[in-house]
This record gives structure tokens, C-alpha cells and sequence, in this order.
């Protein structure tokens, strides 16, 4: 059974920084997705399989990066410069994909984490 943990989330001011984890129990084509009270879950950033491919969303671009290190098949998101508008839990999500193609549809990836909460004051 493939396992998805993260790690990482908390209370921080605008304008610093977070950086989240996502454990996984084997490689696979990942990204972080992300759901506001209210609203629905939107991608925030993704990376392909081999980790050469990286897609993110406009609404963090130059502020967030995702990476990843195959060793040991772990995730991150650096999250920098945030603001309150970056409140929400953040989901890391898997696929069982090895191109090097992003998606950014909730529906394409295979196993979720349990989330974790990002919280923003201003």
C-alpha cells in the first residue's frame, strides 16, 4: 500500500517562509495540491518522475519550489515570501507515472496524503 507522509505545515507571519515534506513509500511522478476552507483543491506545483520537469501555478511562481530527492523518495515545497491568501491544507499527491510530463488535475493522481495545515496571519 503505497503511504504519502507529510510534514512541515504551521503557523507563520506574512512575508516568511515554510517548507514541506512529503515522504513517500516508493518513486513516483508527485506534486502539492492545495484547499482553502470553502473552496475547491487547486494545484500549487508538481514534478515529473525523474524530477526534470517542473510545472507550478501562476499564483506562486518565484515564490514557491518544489524538489525532490530519489534516495529517499521525498518531496519538498519551499515556500517563501507567503501570505495570507496561502492559507490551506496542503495536500502532497502521487501518480504511478514515469514521463516526464506534470499534471495539474486532481483526478490523475493515484494516492493522497493526509494533508497538512498552512496557516498565514498577516
Amino acid at each position: 500500500q503505497v503511504q504519502l507522509v507529510e510534514s512541515g505545515g504551521g503557523l507563520v507571519q506574512a512575508g516568511g517562509s515554510l517548507r514541506l515534506a512529503c515522504a513517500a513509500s516508493g518513486r513516483y511522478a508527485m506534486a502539492w495540491f492545495r484547499q482553502a476552507p470553502g473552496k475547491e483543491r487547486e494545484f500549487v506545483a508538481g514534478i515529473s518522475w525523474g524530477g526534470g520537469v517542473m510545472h507550478y501555478a501562476d499564483f506562486v511562481k518565484g515564490r514557491f519550489t518544489i524538489s525532490r530527492d530519489n534516495a529517499k523518495n521525498t518531496v519538498f515545497l519551499q515556500m517563501n515570501t507567503l501570505n495570507p491568501e496561502d492559507t490551506a491544507v496542503y495536500y502532497c499527491a502521487a501518480r504511478s507515472s514515469t514521463s516526464t510530463t506534470v499534471s495539474r488535475t486532481t483526478t490523475e493522481y493515484d494516492y493522497w496524503g493526509q494533508g497538512t495545515q498552512v496557516t498565514v496571519s498577516s
